[in-house]
């Protein structure tokens, strides 16, 4: 696509402040779930320490999570695939080992309102549904599995608190090295540039 007729400008977050935002969030989806959680169900923890299975019952709440981090990538590359001219071919998925951050990668630019789809969706399919099936279930794990998912879409968030006021039909493309993106706004003719042209 030509892009002539466009402004380009590059928007990034830094990763620093991220992740500090994601204790913030993570707080706040745990006040979010947790509190209905424990009036409907209460917390019941001692079995989780008087099984004789107790480090496996630790760890595999940690290896649930790494699991979560891989498909909350996954979902991301899937959507950036439903709405990539190439698909698959324009996602890459990998991690930026100085922060221990993964990520997925588009490499064809976006609808702003088709890139918001794809940048929230692990939030919801990977954070919030399991969040709200563990309170229906009074399924603990899958109620801190939701939560700390949630939690890990803190970058997405303040990507998102950059673009949502961008126009929707503009465009967007994931940075290639940075947490951010570059933004597409098509160029406006101004009532200047109207009458020299007549």
């Amino acid at each position: 696509m030509d892009f002539s007729n466009y402004n380009k400008e590059m928007l990034t977050i830094d990763l620093a402040k991220a992740n500090v935002a994601a204790i913030k969030y993570f707080a706040f989806f745990a006040l979010i779930f947790g509190l209905p959680y424990y009036f409907i169900w209460g917390f019941n923890l001692k079995p989780i320490f008087e099984t004789e299975n107790l480090i496996l019952n630790i760890a595999f709440p940690f290896f649930l999570f790494l699991f979560g981090i891989v498909i909350h990538e996954l979902v991301h590359g899937i959507f950036f695939a439903k709405y990539a001219e190439k698909g698959f071919k324009s996602v890459r998925f990998g991690v930026l080992w100085k922060m221990l951050t993964p990520y997925a990668h588009c490499k064809e630019p976006l609808k702003i309102k088709q890139y918001t789809v794809a940048l929230l969706a692990p939030l919801v399919i990977v954070g919030i549904i399991p969040s709200i099936a563990g309170l229906i279930a009074g399924s603990v794990s899958l109620l801190f599995f939701g939560i700390f998912l949630s939690g890990g879409a803190a970058g997405d968030l303040m990507i998102y608190n950059l673009i949502k006021k961008e126009n929707p039909e503009d465009y967007v493309q994931d940075h290639p090295s940075e947490a951010g993106c570059w933004i597409y706004r098509k160029k406006t003719v101004s009532c200047h540039e109207f009458t020299n042209f007549l």
